[in-house]
């Protein structure tokens, strides 16, 4: 039995093998005769000379797509082994979403994409403009749709690393009495965040990137004296920042970096003495080149019906 060890240093050996090992299991099904072992940046192949070369083509245009494409879904792998196995001469057409608002393929293969024309404006005003706020009441997909263009930054290696980062302060919520440290205290409440980002990264990769602190996720107060370079940085519940919280944050701001700032001005639980840093930055940062502002409103409200229902009615009991 001959061995030949392919290096898959290129790109992610959790991407290659897909979700739940789903690509790593269909190139171990077509191959019952050939040992496959997956470790650190390199497959393992044991078999024949014949069997040992097929394996290696498939893997090459496994790898090719992945670079072209940022994922690899079980179908394109079962394409590429039919392709392999069954050649018919002609070029090989790997089932593809050709879809301008698609963002990036998430978990088991989750088709993450714009669902409105607000989001749609969103996502090109940050691939136009360094700093984006997106306003807009809950349930707009705008946090969604702000970690999905970070996760989709860091994937295609336009950043090394997320930052996500909200302010300290919560409705009808005294953080102070509340046991733990400032993150342990907030961590609750980044809840949407971390869910967002099970969507769109393996659990386990996820993890990783956590521990290594290729994802950032802190409170503001932890931005601080900071420079953040080639970061996609986001800020989420801005409408809770204060003036000169506000201008911290921005200030951080370091070389390639991004950054998106998502809040709703009708949820504001600060003291009625202090102003909304959200509020005065509408005001100060109009026309600078580079800041760009999107309003997203009950019309992008992608939760239960009755969402856009409740938001409808209460902005009516406002005016």
């Amino acid at each position: 039995m001959l061995e030949k060890i392919i290096q898959l240093s290129e790109v992610s050996l959790i991407d290659f093998l897909g979700a739940a090992n789903s690509n790593f299991q269909l190139l171990v099904a077509a191959f019952p005769q050939t040992k496959l072992i997956a470790r650190g940046e390199q497959l393992t192949v044991r078999g024949s000379d014949d069997q040992i070369a097929l394996v290696e083509a498939i893997v090459n245009q496994c790898v090719q797509h992945l670079e072209k494409h940022h994922t690899l879904l079980p179908v394109h792998v079962k394409t590429y082994i039919d392709a392999v196995l069954n050649p018919t001469g002609e070029e090989v057409v790997t089932p593809w979403v050709d879809d301008k608002d698609v963002l990036l393929f998430g978990n088991k293969g989750l088709v993450i994409k714009v669902k409105t024309p607000n989001q749609r404006k969103l996502v090109e005003a940050a691939a136009k403009n360094d700093i984006v706020f997106a306003i807009g009441p809950a349930g707009t997909g705008k946090t969604y749709t702000a970690v999905a263009l970070a996760v989709k930054a860091l994937k295609n290696k336009e950043v090394k690393k997320i930052i996500i980062t909200r302010p300290a302060v919560e409705a009808g919520e005294n953080l102070g009495f509340l046991p733990g440290d400032l993150k342990e205290k907030i961590d609750p409440y980044l809840r949407p965040i971390y869910d967002a980002l099970d969507d769109m990264i393996p659990a386990e990769k996820l993890k990783f990137y956590i521990e290594n602190r290729t994802i950032e996720i802190a409170p503001l107060a932890y931005m601080r004296g900071r420079t953040l370079n080639k970061a996609f940085i986001l800020l989420d519940e801005a409408q809770n920042t204060t003036s000169m919280q506000m201008k911290m944050f921005l200030t951080r701001m370091g070389i390639q970096s991004k950054i998106i700032i998502t809040g709703d001005k009708s949820q504001v639980d600060l003291p009625k003495n202090q102003v909304s840093g959200l509020g005065e930055s509408l005001h100060i940062l109009k026309g600078i080149n580079g800041i760009s502002f999107v309003e997203l409103d009950g019309s992008d409200v992608v939760r239960h019906k009755l969402v856009r229902a409740i938001i409808e009615a209460y902005e009516k009991k406002v005016s």
